[in-house]
């Protein structure tokens, strides 16, 4: 399966949480592409600093705005039809969840219906992303796009699952009932430069904590596991969704499962650091395991990432040496 390129020189494409670590790796490819981009970002999250490099390029404009309270109507490149709108809004590490409930659980519910109104207004391709937080603390293993999950509704990390869930169905209530061209990525455990290195994920935590000489810290017995994603890759997979007609949900991300421990004594030997590993109480509902299916991935949209885990890591690493001095 081949999926040829829909979005080139020419279209306008907003990105909400364009600042954010993915959603800047997305906007580099958009605008390599010969798109014009729109960036839309609050900075709770995100930083200028992940797309400063663009400041000269007129094909890219950084709007700072809050999409839960609409789009702005002031700003001139927010006046024009957009041919594609990528909602990748939306805190989502740990950390926040304690931090910014309300921010999260408003810019996955009213934000997205805002997008949705603008989606169907400009007859634009509309892709969510949503994440593998939908399927909560997993019953199935591998998951697939039809597992319905196992989600604590009020727990610590629902304003996250929920919020993404409720985004989920909203885009299909669009698609369904109001003919919109709609897609739904659920991306799963990524990683890369760009990374905020206090934003409670592993891999920024280890990394940081290894080149620091700390002890990396892991929570529980190390034993859970999660399929880690170079960020590469999973923007290979997202606009390759957004390219063709279908809708979704699909899953994007990679299958190099590994432990929390096995992650941990990782860093430490790409990093070369003497740091050792040590372990802390686990946080509440923090999911036992964590491996996408592929299938329809590979099936409708030719998706096979190539990054290894000990290439992608080593690339995280330098990034992270260089930020931190280390």
């Amino acid at each position: 399966m081949k999926v040829a390129a829909r979005f080139g020189p020419g279209h306008r494409i907003l990105v909400t949480g364009g600042a954010g670590f993915v959603p800047s790796h997305l906007v580099d490819a958009l605008i390599a592409r010969g798109c014009t981009v729109v960036a839309l970002d609050n900075f709770v999250t995100g930083s200028k600093e992940n797309v400063a490099h663009l400041h000269d390029t007129p094909t890219f404009t950084l709007v700072e705005a809050d999409i839960s309270e609409g789009l702005p109507t002031h700003h001139p490149a927010l006046a024009e039809r957009f041919d594609a709108i990528l909602h990748m809004a939306s805190p989502a590490s740990p950390t926040d969840f304690e931090k910014l409930p309300v921010e999260i659980l408003r810019v996955g519910s009213v934000g997205t219906l805002h997008l949705l109104d603008r989606a169907l207004a400009d007859g634009a391709r509309f892709l969510m992303a949503s994440t593998s937080e939908a399927y909560g603390d997993p019953k199935e293993h591998p998951q697939r796009e039809t597992y319905w999950g196992n989600v604590n509704p009020i727990g610590i990390r629902s304003v996250y699952d929920e919020a993404k869930r409720f985004s989920e169905a909203a885009t299909m209530a669009y698609h369904r009932s109001r003919g919109l061209d709609a897609a739904i990525v659920r991306i799963f455990n990524t990683y890369g430069p760009r990374m905020r290195p206090d934003d409670g994920r592993a891999i920024p935590t280890f990394i940081s904590q290894a080149l620091r000489g700390e002890p990396l810290t892991v929570h529980g017995t190390g034993d859970q596991t999660r399929s880690i994603c170079y960020v590469a890759d999973l923007v290979r997979g997202i606009l390759l969704l957004l390219d063709s007609t279908e809708t979704g949900p699909i899953n994007c991300g990679t299958e190099h499962e590994m432990t929390m421990r096995q992650l941990a004594e990782t860093i430490v030997s790409l990093t070369g650091s003497s740091s050792e590993v040590t372990y802390i109480t686990r946080s509440a509902d923090d999911p036992e395991m964590r491996r996408p299916d592929l299938t329809r991935a590979r099936e409708l949209l030719g998706y096979e990432p190539t990054v290894t885990p000990e290439d992608g890591l080593a690339r995280t690493i330098e990034h992270f040496r260089d930020r931190l001095g280390g």
